[in-house]
């Protein structure tokens, strides 16, 4: 019997897509394209060191998670938020969050909670320092802590989808006060997993969320007033 022919290559290229795939997602959540500039293809592929082909792949794939637009000639950049799509963005936020947290609180132990306090610590120095990338890594952090304990990788993957579109934007968010008040509700939701008491955590997640959400729907109407002055 003849001995099978192996080609590796098409699997290698798979990985290194998902590879750099992920690594623009957590560019993304992170706040490292903000909202109202653009990047382009080409300083993508540079970054990130692979050959332009695979990024305008992974683009596509991003512009239909609505993660990113399209911009003229080869650039990209955070899609346009309006009133509307903030609205529905946090309605949603709210529902399923709220289900990852209740569904998380059975499973979260010490080192899951050293881990939330250690986030809200990143937050409350960041803060102080102004650090806007510091604040959205580590506020991601400590969400993400609860909702990884969820146990539903499906839920997780939505609300995952959900932060890519959302996310870029709390980054405006550093000169309203609302960080200080947002890591208020953090220490509230922290504690109440603490003490299992799932009313209470999704309280103090909703309050987070609300606040975040308000602020920006302020500025979304300031900015409206402005440009129809």
């Amino acid at each position: 019997m003849g001995k099978a022919t192996v080609t590796p290559d098409p699997v290698v290229r798979l990985t290194l897509k998902d590879t750099v795939y992920e690594k623009l997602r957590d560019l993304i959540l992170n706040g490292g394209i903000e909202p109202g500039k653009s990047v382009t293809i080409q300083s993508l592929a540079d970054a990130f060191g692979v050959s332009p082909m695979p990024i305008r792949e992974i683009l596509h794939r991003l512009v239909a998670e609505k993660a990113l637009t399209l911009i003229e000639g080869r650039s990209v950049g955070i899609p346009r938020l309006t009133v509307d799509r903030l609205a529905d963005l946090r309605r949603v936020r709210v529902e399923l969050e709220s289900i990852a947290t209740g569904w998380a609180i059975r499973h979260l132990n010490a080192s899951d909670f050293q881990q939330l306090s250690e986030a809200i610590d990143r937050m409350d120095a960041a803060i102080a320092q102004g650090d806007r990338a510091g604040y959205v890594s580590a506020n991601r952090a400590f969400h993400f802590t609860i909702y990884n304990c969820g146990g539903s990788p499906s839920l997780l993957s939505i609300i995952e989808t959900l932060w890519l579109q959302i996310g870029p934007y709390f980054s405006l968010l550093d000169t309203s006060g609302n960080w200080s008040m947002a890591n208020g509700h953090h220490r509230d939701l922290r504690d109440a997993l603490m003490r299992k008491d799932v009313r209470a955590a999704r309280r103090a997640l909703q309050a987070d969320i609300e606040g975040g959400m308000g602020v920006l729907h302020e500025m979304l109407l300031e900015r409206r007033r402005t440009l129809g002055a």
